[in-house]
C-alpha cells in the first residue's frame, strides 16, 4: 500500500481534528496548491473517521479557502500559498527593472538565511531530496538541456527553504520563486543559455548542497551570497550585449538603407 502523509485520528475523531492536521500539512508545506486529495471514502479511511465527519471537516476547510470542491473532480488544494503580491503589484513588478534589482538583492538576503537553517537543521530525508535535485541538474547540464536546469534551479532552492523548516521563510521564498517561475523578472532559461553559466551555476549550487550536507551554515550562506551575485551580474552582461545588438542591428539596417538608395540613384 502506497504510503500516506495523513495520519489516523486516534482520540476524538471530530472533524476539528481533521481540519488541524489538514491545516497543519498545508501550513508546513507538505500539501501544495494544486494538489488533490484523495477520494473520500479513501481519504475516510486513512484517518479512521467516518466519512460523515470527514465531510464537515472538508466543508470548514473550503469555507475557509484552503480547499476547493470540484463536483465531480474531487476536492483539492488552494492555491493560497506564494500569493504574497497582489496581481497588480506584479504587474508593477513586471514593468519596472528596478523591481529585478531589489527582487535579488531581497533573495540574497533571505536565501542566505534559508541555507544557513537548511546546514543545521536538515534531516536525511531534506538531504536525501537535495542529493536527488543535484543528480538531475547535473544530467539537465551534461545534456545541455537549459529549460531543464532552468525549473531544476527554482526546485533546489525552493528545497533549501524547505530543509530550513521555518514556515515563515517558507512560504516568502515560495512566493519568490513562483514570481521567477512565471517570468516576472527574468528569464532563467536565456541566463542558462549564455556561454558558460550553466556550467557556474551547477558549481555555485554545487557549493550550496555541500555547505548544508556538511553541517555549515557559513559555507552554505556564503555560497548562496555568491550565486545571487553571479545571477545580477549574468543578467547586467546579458542586458549589456542585448543593447548592444540592438544598436549594431539599427546601423547595420540605416547603413543597408543608405547603400539602396545610393545604388537607385540616377
Amino acid at each position: 500500500m502506497a504510503e500516506t502523509v495523513f495520519s489516523r485520528i486516534r482520540a476524538s475523531r471530530t472533524a476539528d481534528d481533521v481540519v488541524h492536521q489538514i491545516e497543519s500539512l498545508i501550513l508546513e508545506g507538505v500539501l501544495r496548491g494544486g494538489e488533490r486529495l484523495p477520494g473520500e471514502r479513501e481519504l475516510a479511511r486513512q484517518f479512521n473517521i467516518s466519512r460523515p465527519i470527514l465531510r464537515g471537516a472538508l466543508k470548514q476547510l473550503e469555507n475557509a479557502g484552503l480547499l476547493l470542491s470540484r463536483h465531480g473532480g474531487g476536492t483539492f488544494v488552494a492555491d493560497v500559498i506564494g500569493q504574497v503580491f497582489s496581481a497588480p503589484v506584479v504587474g508593477l513588478f513586471a514593468s519596472h527593472r528596478k523591481a529585478t534589482t531589489d527582487y535579488l538583492e531581497y533573495r540574497r538576503e533571505i536565501e542566505s538565511i534559508a541555507a544557513e537553517y537548511a546546514a543545521l537543521r536538515a534531516t536525511p530525508a531534506d538531504r536525501a531530496l537535495l542529493a536527488e535535485i543535484m543528480d538531475a541538474m547535473k544530467k539537465a547540464n551534461d545534456d545541455n538541456d537549459f529549460d531543464k536546469g532552468a525549473q531544476l534551479d527554482v526546485e533546489f532552492h525552493n528545497a533549501i527553504g524547505e530543509a530550513a523548516h521555518n514556515i515563515v521563510l517558507l512560504h516568502t521564498l515560495r512566493s519568490c520563486y513562483q514570481l521567477l517561475k512565471d517570468g516576472v523578472f527574468y528569464n532563467r532559461s536565456l541566463i542558462y543559455s549564455y556561454p558558460g553559466v550553466a556550467d557556474m551555476f551547477l558549481a555555485q549550487h554545487r557549493a550550496i548542497y555541500d555547505g548544508v550536507i556538511a553541517g555549515n551554515p557559513q559555507a552554505a550562506r556564503e555560497a548562496v551570497q555568491n550565486h545571487i551575485r553571479f545571477v545580477e551580474q549574468a543578467m547586467n552582461d546579458r542586458e549589456l550585449n542585448d543593447e548592444r545588438e540592438r544598436v549594431a542591428q539599427l546601423r547595420y539596417r540605416q547603413r543597408a538603407g543608405k547603400e539602396t538608395k545610393e545604388g537607385k540613384s540616377p
